[in-house]
């Protein structure tokens, strides 16, 4: 079932809808901003954002950031805060944790598995069941020669102290099989890909995230055990 994006006005008034908190964590410039500036209306149709028009600025003042969605016949209110947010976001209390990097930016993947589980593991650990995506942004960087496969066998695993970024060092994109195997040994629940340049993958993106966070709801919802990782 896709999700349907409304306007907030149609259920402020509804009590039962439910107010889902969700944080992006990441270096900055990575293009968290970026990504939450895609317009919810091109999420309802499906397509594409032209590069030449511009994506709506979005002031750290305003968060955190609503999103009215409907899915599974019930609406929900998604409310995304980012490291800009106004209440420091180490004091915030969400329901889904975003961890982006920049696909152009290999070291700003590595600082995941440093700096920003760090910050997970001391500030987020009021629950231990609480959803990790890793969001992976800036896609329309790789070439269609980076699609075809051609990763360098020195990049393809760690070192054999296991550090990730050795692995990624001197590199100037990311591939997502790198990617999916850091998500699966940090124990997150799904591995995701979008350009909010171009608009590639942004509906499946959200669409991903919306079914995550309505988990959360439900007595189903929490982190996946063991090393399984979902990629979308």
């Amino acid at each position: 079932m896709t999700p349907a994006c409304t306007c907030p006005s149609k259920w402020q008034t509804m009590a039962d809808v439910p107010d889902i908190p969700i944080l992006l964590l990441g270096e900055p410039g990575v293009g968290k901003s970026t990504f939450l500036s895609y317009p919810p209306s091109r999420l309802t149709l499906g397509d594409t954002h032209k590069p030449n028009q511009p994506l709506p600025s979005l002031r750290d003042l305003d968060q955190p950031y609503p999103f009215n969605i409907k899915l599974y016949n019930r609406p929900y209110r998604f409310e995304f805060s980012d490291t800009a947010s106004p209440t420091h976001y180490t004091l915030l209390r969400p329901s889904v944790l975003i961890l982006c990097y920049s696909i152009a930016d290999p070291a700003s993947l590595a600082a995941l598995t440093t700096e920003w589980k760090r910050v997970v593991e001391t500030h987020f650990n009021y629950n231990e069941d609480i959803p990790v995506i890793v969001l992976g942004l800036k896609r329309d960087v790789r070439t269609k020669e980076d699609y075809d496969g051609r990763v360098r066998a020195a990049a393809a695993y760690p070192d054999d102290d296991g550090d990730d970024g050795a692995m990624l060092k001197g590199r100037t994109v990311v591939y997502p099989q790198e990617a999916l195997r850091i998500a699966q040994e940090m124990r997150c629940d799904r591995y995701c890909e979008c350009s909010a340049l171009t608009g590639e993958l942004c509906h499946e993106v959200f669409e991903d995230i919306a079914r995550t966070a309505a988990m959360t709801t439900t007595t189903k919802g929490g982190q996946t055990e063991g090393t399984s990782c979902a990629i979308q």
